[in-house]
């Protein structure tokens, strides 16, 4: 199975490298739109800032590319936040996958922003979650999100809910950390690569 790693300088890339290899999976970094465009599986994670995240994207022509794949796509944190439409992060337009704003957490005395650390998902749907229970712990860090909507595939509430994981089409996308959430993490990255 080919699975292709998106880089795009979006920090976090090798951990994700190695929790695939922790599933027996040799994934490949690549930028090559060609590479992406043929391979089995996508993965495009991130750690980073949305408008310079775009920057890159549209340097490489990734812009262009990825709204037109058709194999199952995963995005992870800023990688899922980068499929909306309009970030508050720099004022940033955005891949325009979803039809999604990205908002900022307005913080308050009890929850600081960023959100950071272990939190429950509820409301779980589709194959992502097999084997998952609600209010399952993973591993968030973020000061951005999306809202809930009719793409929301798993909630999380810090305080008020939020889009833990999305989904339209081929597209899936989570704001945690898979790499970060242990067994649930790992559980989500199987499923994923049985879809």
């Amino acid at each position: 199975m080919d699975i292709a790693v998106i880089d795009y300088k979006g920090g976090n890339v090798q951990s994700v490298l190695f929790a695939l290899e922790r599933l027996g999976v040799q994934a490949t970094l690549t930028s090559d739109p060609e590479h992406i465009r043929r391979a089995d599986k996508v993965l495009f994670p991130g750690e980073g800032e949305a408008a310079s995240a775009m920057r890159e994207l549209r340097a490489q022509g990734l812009d262009q590319l990825l709204p037109t794949l058709t194999q199952p796509f995963l995005g992870i944190c800023l990688g899922m936040q980068l499929l909306g439409q309009h970030s508050e992060e720099g004022d940033t337009e955005l891949l325009g996958i979803l039809p999604f704003a990205v908002k900022r957490f307005a913080p308050d005395p009890e929850h600081k922003v960023p959100h950071m650390g272990w939190n429950t998902l509820q409301q779980l749907r589709t194959p992502l979650f097999e084997g998952l229970r609600e209010e399952d712990y993973v591993y968030f860090v973020h000061s951005y999100y999306a809202p809930v909507g009719e793409y929301t595939i798993a909630q999380g509430a810090y305080p008020a809910p939020f889009s833990a994981a999305v989904q339209h089409q081929n597209f899936y996308a989570v704001q945690f950390h898979t790499e970060k959430s242990g067994p649930v993490g790992t559980r989500i990255l199987q499923n994923f690569l049985s879809l």
